[in-house]
């Protein structure tokens, strides 16, 4: 397989032809539409814009995605709901860094409805389903992103990170889903879910390639590789270690392995649990309710309704209070990341649960739980958050790092892939 720099230098070398990559990439979209990871395609205009393709940029001819909250000029602007059916009227800015970059845009993936979901279940056109056992979950909100990255169908898409919503899926999908610090990539032009803690962010099949595509979406130059072992800060909060068997089999082995490969590790304790999950979920309940004020919910999924209901709840003495909070862990958390190249935790509690799991009230909040426990306080803090396939026989399962800065959390990852 291609690393996106590979194919890059290809098209502009002249060696890859942009309309085979397109073709290909189409051609795998139709072999794995059951999986309902892509819910619009652009074949005509894909087509188009490979063969006019002026074989320059750093992303020259790489076949993209972009989650269906993104706003693109001319096609269906829906974000997964039945109460909306608009046609984009402009680029998001993502959109325009893509283009610029050398990207070509083959269609929109699958999201849950509004990004206001963690499991990729409710959407107009039904779940995404998990291209290592159709039954069972994505993860969300970024769910056909993951699953289309995971299937082969294109090596980069774009998803959108408000509490683990790039890297949930991405581990359950067994992607690397990189999140990275806040403001990094433009969210212009794409649905808000939350303002305060909303990112854009990167699904691809390497560190390697998202650090690349990250570099070339923000001209940024590549960090170097890493020369020596990171330090490496192992959580030991029993919240974010409440694991599966499977998880924690996988999470042990893989901790052993990295100081086996040198890297230093020591046990640090991550600001309380609870405090940090409520403070994320009190900034973003109201946030969310006020960007869907005026707006006709009544053919919003049920699960979107019930928890839009719950974030009108929320007082605004909370949601000041949380804002407050939200500035004291991120200097907290900070301090914590100085000392070390990053914080190691499981992205997820649990491997990919079945799609049926959420067909209750109860067994839905078990599964959220489950899924959204470790990765909501980097989108509080605003860190650096890269999710990285563990070896498995079974399910993906991920391994999170948490670090200050981008180039930090990718000379990380990267160095803990490669020892994997």
């Amino acid at each position: 397989m291609q690393s996106l720099q590979e194919i890059a230098a290809g098209v502009r070398a002249g060696e890859l032809d942009p309309v085979e990559l397109v073709e290909h990439a189409l051609r795998r979209a139709g072999e794995t539409a059951d999986l309902n990871a892509v819910v619009h395609l652009d074949a005509d205009g894909a087509r188009a814009a490979a063969k006019d393709h002026p074989r320059s940029g750093p992303l020259a001819g790489v076949p993209v995605l972009v989650k269906e909250i993104v706003e693109v000029e001319g096609w269906p602007f829906r974000c997964g709901s039945n109460a909306m059916d608009e046609i984009g009227r402009r680029d998001a800015g993502i959109v325009s860094v893509l283009r610029a970059s050398g990207a070509i845009l083959i269609g929109l993936s699958h999201t849950h409805e509004f990004a206001y979901g963690c499991t990729g279940t409710s959407n107009r056109v039904g779940p995404c389903h998990n291209p290592h056992d159709p039954t069972r979950m994505t993860g969300g909100s970024s769910s056909g992103a993951a699953a289309a990255v995971a299937a082969g169908v294109v090596p980069l898409a774009i998803g959108t990170d408000t509490a683990g919503s790039v890297r949930i899926p991405a581990a359950l999908c067994g992607v690397v889903g990189f999140k990275p610090a806040y403001a990094t990539l433009p969210t212009d032009g794409v649905f808000p879910l939350a303002q305060e803690l909303d990112h854009v962010g990167v699904l691809t099949t390497t560190v390697a390639d998202a650090a690349y595509a990250l570099a070339a979406l923000t001209g940024a130059t590549p960090a170097p590789p890493r020369t020596t072992p990171p330090r490496l800060g192992v959580v030991t909060n029993e919240e974010y270690l409440n694991h599966t068997a499977e998880v924690g089999a996988a999470w042990s082995a893989a901790i052993a392995h990295l100081e086996k490969a040198g890297a230093t590790t020591r046990l640090v304790q991550l600001p309380d649990w609870a405090d940090t999950f409520r403070t994320a979920a009190d900034l973003q309940g109201p946030e969310a309710a006020a960007n869907h004020a005026g707006r006709s919910t009544e053919l919003y999924q049920p699960d979107v309704q019930e928890r839009l209901r719950e974030a009108a709840e929320i007082p605004v003495s909370r949601y000041d209070l949380a804002r407050a909070k939200a500035a004291a862990y991120t200097l907290k958390m900070a301090n914590l990341l100085h000392d070390v190249d990053a914080v190691l935790t499981p992205t997820v509690l649990t491997t990919a649960p079945p799609i049926d799991a959420v067909t209750t009230p109860t067994g839905a909040r078990a599964v959220r739980a489950q899924l959204l426990t470790n990765t909501r306080l980097a989108n509080l803090t605003g860190h650096p958050a890269i999710t990285v396939p563990l070896p498995t026989t079974g399910l993906p399962i991920g391994l999170q790092v948490i670090a200050l800065d981008n180039d930090r959390a990718a000379t990380t990852a990267a160095w803990i892939e490669d020892q994997l």
